[in-house]
């Protein structure tokens, strides 16, 4: 049983750093997500969709840190971008950060499933009160997260928010992969 947590701002930001994995398209989750975390009961969100400036801004804090370690940059995907809102609205509308979508086992068949053919994904996943300059720089500090955008591999980029339904918790996903 999965009980709803009444979190403040410094227990969501624990819950922001917790929420980091990494799979393969065709490597299915086992168990429980360990990062699924029921925030607030699921109700109404408000979905948003990604602007390309958005998108790009995400992309470019990513390869600063890409770039630092001497990877190949990123682009950033509108594929993705709209992946992980969708993930992001579905988070909220559940009021539950996880890895796992209503109808999915991670980020590898939902990116399937929009037709992008992904040789590797990784998703990183937060919810709080912060906007996307702060979960970026979150995911940045953040060593789990930040594995998941060093992956050599990982060529394309996308993400995603949505407001859950209490009005002020945002859900968001990024979504890292490269195609075959």
């Amino acid at each position: 049983m999965t009980q709803t947590l009444g979190l403040s701002a410094a227990a969501l930001l624990s819950a922001l750093l917790a929420g980091c994995a990494q799979t393969t398209p065709d490597v299915r989750v086992g168990g429980d997500d360990p990062h699924d975390m029921q925030l607030m009961p699921a109700g109404t969100a408000t979905c948003l969709a990604t602007s390309s400036s958005q998108n790009s801004h995400g992309a470019a804090a990513t390869n600063a840190m890409r770039r630092n370690a001497g990877l190949p940059l990123v682009q950033p995907d509108p594929v993705l971008a709209q992946v992980a809102a969708q993930h992001a609205c579905d988070m909220a509308k559940r009021g539950r950060m996880t890895h796992r979508g209503s109808s999915t086992s991670g980020p590898g068949p939902r990116v399937k499933a929009a037709g992008y053919a992904p040789m590797v994904t990784a998703e990183n996943i937060a919810a709080g009160p912060f906007s996307q300059e702060r979960v970026l720089a979150e995911w940045n500090a953040s060593s789990g997260h930040l594995a998941n955008m060093l992956i050599p591999q990982v060529r394309d980029y996308g993400i995603g928010q949505a407001i859950g339904p209490d009005g002020k918790t945002r859900f968001w996903a990024a979504i890292y992969a490269a195609p075959r």
